[in-house]
């Protein structure tokens, strides 16, 4: 109901004066010629104001309408009572008083601010530029008229234009109109103050190794979906407000279906996957875990050796490669499976013809990524509350690695182990991996038990006719006892690369010398819940 008790929901407020100052010039000449047309007074600033009159269009300087000018390079031009008492003014109320201070009534602000979120996005940003482009005078102006929103209608979004205009040739806005307007102008300043304030503090612990008092966070709808993990769940997709480049969030749809919200996270999943690999790549996931990883000299190779990883989980996945997708992988994916997804940093014309014989299918283009920042934060939502973390963002590179065992890996076993440890990343705890000629040849994922998962791992090479013999094994965390590496061998292992760390290293190491395998540790654990 109408928190103003004179105001009437449907009953229109006539606009005769608004002033426009936008930094997103999208559609305001044609508003403002709209405006003009309907007799209403145009009160402007800067470019805005200059933009408009190359347009033709008759409009009056806000430092002419308060009689003060711009000063300090701008930065104070629409703080005036003129301005803010115009927007803040009760009608029938405050009359008075804005009659004996030559105050006129305001009725429509349309203002979006300095673009600060494009400017802190740029490379190599200067921290003055950067504080320059905090506005100030336009959130004061649209605080006042979302505070006012009985008397003002205040617009922030080009996509209210039109039905501004319709508001206006039909007499006015109304109060309904109003009051959504003021909501979105509150939650874009919100936002806007949340951008600052989160920059801010990255300025000021730029490693990110300590975290706010309080943490303001600020995402943007990209799109409401079908439903969430299940059918009777509610679901939408949000995003950062300029989202990194080569990412989910910033991925074009150019076919398909409506993404649901398991594409989207088993997206990510396979997408993150494949940026680990600087050669040709391609991840196959499958209910959140990869079920095919292959590297290989063009992407092509590599989606066939993923394929026949594990053909039957492949069914119905989420395919993401590393490099343009060329019409020899998308018409061998197409003939091979039913696939829900396709991501791929671009795509040949050919390739999408293929794909467009199967209409269904989704593609996602998502562009190059750009390159990975220290501060990238991951959360996990719990009942009543948030849990925050970086990103697991660690490399590990052949030097970091520490032989433990007698036997020295080989150089295929070498490259195998840093694939393997790799892929074991992105595969749920407890996660085991068995690869062998940079193909994963079987996938453990999930167990309570990392001696199951081993087990899973080689029942599923099995059922896709690879063998193990001869693979190296990747553990996610370190292996407590020696089961794991006697089911290692049993399987014919011949390598493994794990964390260490564990009570009872010595006696797994004794154990992987009597079995003859090598053994690496790497000093990072990848548990992923």
């Amino acid at each position: 109901m109408p928190t103003n008790p004179d105001a009437k929901p449907n009953s229109h407020r006539p606009v005769r004066r608004a002033l426009l100052s936008v930094s997103d010039k999208t559609g305001i000449v044609d508003l403002a010629k709209a405006l003009q047309r309907l007799s209403v007074e145009l009160l402007s600033t800067g470019g805005t104001a200059a933009q408009l009159r190359e347009a033709g269009i008759s409009v009056t300087d806000v430092s002419t309408y308060t009689g003060f000018p711009e000063i300090m390079d701008g930065r104070v031009k629409t703080l005036h009572p003129r301005i803010h008492g115009g927007l803040l003014g009760r009608r029938g109320h405050d009359d008075a008083v804005m009659a004996i201070h030559g105050i006129e009534p305001i009725d429509l602000l349309v203002v979006n601010l300095y673009p600060f979120s494009t400017t802190i996005s740029e490379k190599n940003v200067s921290y003055v530029n950067a504080i320059e482009q905090i506005d100030v005078g336009g959130p004061a102006m649209l605080r006042a008229a979302a505070k006012n929103h009985a008397d003002v209608a205040v617009v922030v979004d080009p996509k209210d234009y039109a039905s501004i205009i319709a508001a206006v040739t039909a007499g006015g806005t109304t109060y309904t109109q109003r009051q959504r307007l003021a909501c979105s102008a509150f939650s874009h300043t919100a936002h806007y103050d949340t951008v600052v304030a989160s920059w801010l503090e990255q300025q000021l612990t730029p490693n990110q190794t300590s975290y706010p008092e309080v943490l303001e966070l600020t995402f943007v709808k990209k799109s409401d979906l079908r439903y969430g993990e299940n059918p009777h769940q509610h679901a939408a997709f949000y995003t950062n407000p300029i989202p990194k480049r080569g990412t989910i969030a910033s991925a074009h749809q150019v076919q398909g279906k409506e993404l649901s919200y398991n594409n989207i996270a088993d997206a990510d999943t396979a997408l993150c996957c494949s940026h680990e690999f600087d050669a040709p790549c391609c991840v196959i996931v499958k209910h959140a875990n990869p079920c095919g990883v292959a590297v290989a000299a063009s992407i092509h190779e590599a989606y066939e050796k993923a394929y026949r990883t594990d053909p039957t989980s492949a069914f119905g996945g989420i395919i993401a490669v590393n490099r343009p997708l060329d019409e020899l992988t998308a018409t061998s994916i197409i003939a091979k499976q039913f696939v829900e997804v396709i991501v791929a940093p671009s795509a040949s014309a050919a390739a999408l013809a293929a794909i467009a014989t199967k209409p269904n299918v989704r593609v996602l283009l998502t562009g190059t990524l750009d390159s990975q920042t220290q501060n990238e934060q991951a959360m996990l939502s719990v009942d009543g509350g948030l849990l925050l973390q970086s990103k697991d963002t660690a490399r590990l590179m052949e030097s970091e690695i520490k032989i433990v065992s007698k036997r020295t890996p080989n150089a295929a076993e070498l490259a195998d182990l840093l694939f393997a440890w790799q892929v074991a990343k992105f595969v749920k705890s407890n996660a085991i991996v068995y690869a062998k000629d940079l193909l994963t040849t079987g996938i453990g994922a999930g167990q309570m038990s990392r001696v199951v998962s081993s087990r899973i791992a080689a029942m599923k090479a099995v059922d896709a006719g690879l063998s193990v013999s001869g693979a190296v094994m990747a553990s996610d965390a370190f292996l407590p006892f020696r089961d794991g590496l006697d089911v290692a061998a049993e399987y014919g292992i011949t390598a493994i690369i794990q964390p260490g760390g564990s009570m009872r290293d010595d006696e797994v190491i004794a154990a992987a010398d009597e079995h003859q395998l090598a053994m690496v540790f790497t000093g990072i654990r990848h548990f992923r819940h």
